[in-house]
């Protein structure tokens, strides 16, 4: 098995943790996005949350997959993120299996999709709109 990538970085007298990474799906640095998310690491957890993709763009199981693979690499062992679910937003929890290692696939998964930034959730929740991962 791979060992996981480390998060600290020595220079000097000076350890530097990565603790937080802006995610973009783009083909090439510096062209436009279509898609952001921001993940926060402490210790073996780790919170993806501002998930947002353009209209039309949704996040697909590659998308899902891709950070998947990136928790594996980081050595992350659980992640949670907000879901939007039954006309809720809930908090969901994803554990991440060692390297070389595939997500399970759940019965009943359901198309993974996000709630576009263009939509008004202040109609499904009363609060500020906001955006979650769907799975």
């Amino acid at each position: 098995m791979t060992e996981p990538t480390s998060r600290l970085i020595q220079l000097d007298n000076w350890i530097f943790e990565i603790k937080s990474i802006r995610a973009i799906r783009v083909d090439s640095y510096g062209k436009p996005y279509d898609a952001i998310a921001n993940f926060h690491m402490n210790g073996d957890n780790a919170h993806i949350e501002g998930l947002m993709t353009r209209e039309n763009d949704d996040f697909c199981r590659a998308d899902y997959l891709a950070f998947y693979k990136l928790c594996q690499k980081l050595g992350i062992k659980q992640v949670q993120f907000d879901r939007f679910k039954g006309g809720q937003f809930k908090m969901d929890t994803v554990d991440i299996m060692p390297t070389n290692t595939a997500p399970e696939e759940k019965p009943d998964a359901q198309p993974i999709t996000t709630v576009a930034a263009h939509e008004n959730t202040e109609e499904v929740n009363n609060e500020s709109p906001r955006l979650a991962l769907v799975l």
